[in-house]
């Protein structure tokens, strides 16, 4: 059997600039992210279906290109961002200032210190990659684009690598970075990470 090909495409940037949003905050794509997004998959279409998180950021861009390229499109509610409790679309500075020992202590050690009310790690670990496995089990063989989150992306980085939440900060993935995973007869294999256009 061929392998499957998995790529990650984090949304672009969202209307309301840098600030925490979790799964909690629906935010529209900017022009900017829309601009973003466009450019990293240009005119290609190498896939077989489209899945998205169900967060407007994400699920705007994948149904254009889904119906741009007549692709099926499958919206995931699994694959929707960690949810950031009390910070939920707060900015980064503002929680600074307002709560500078713990911004200090979640900055340090952002898996042991969460803000207040967020989601358990191990909650959201769960139900990323039960759903991941899923769509592997349901697609053998094909290419898929899933459109999500830094926070999905890292938790779907950690289960191909053998990663715990501590190490999932080492990874970075920009607005409309992409990400590919081929899925063999040896195992997983990360094949790029982050990239700002297709590979």
């Amino acid at each position: 059997m061929s392998a499957t090909l998995i790529d990650l495409i984090r949304h672009g940037e969202p209307v309301g600039g840098r600030r925490y949003r979790g799964c909690g905050v629906d935010d529209p794509l900017s022009e900017t992210g829309w601009q973003q997004m466009r450019h990293a998959v240009g005119d290609a279409a190498p896939w077989t279906r489209v899945l998205s998180s169900p967060l407007q950021r994400c699920q705007a861009f994948a149904r254009e290109l889904a119906e741009h390229h007549r692709l099926p499109l499958e919206i995931v509610p699994e694959f929707a961002e960690v949810g950031m409790g009390a910070w939920e679309g707060r900015a980064h500075h503002e929680i600074a200032v307002s709560e500078p020992e713990r911004h200090r202590a979640y900055r340090n050690d952002p898996v042991g210190c969460r803000p207040e009310g967020a989601e358990p790690l191990e909650a959201f670990l769960d139900r990323v990659v039960s759903a991941y496995r899923a769509r592997l089990e349901r697609h053998p063989g094909e290419h898929l684009l899933i459109v999500c989150h830094s926070g999905t992306t890292r938790a779907i980085l950690g289960e191909v690598l053998g990663l715990g939440p501590h190490d999932w900060y080492r990874t970075k993935t920009d607005y409309a970075g992409i990400t590919r995973i081929r899925h063999g007869a040896n195992g997983p294999v990360l094949e790029c990470m982050n990239r700002p256009t297709l590979p």
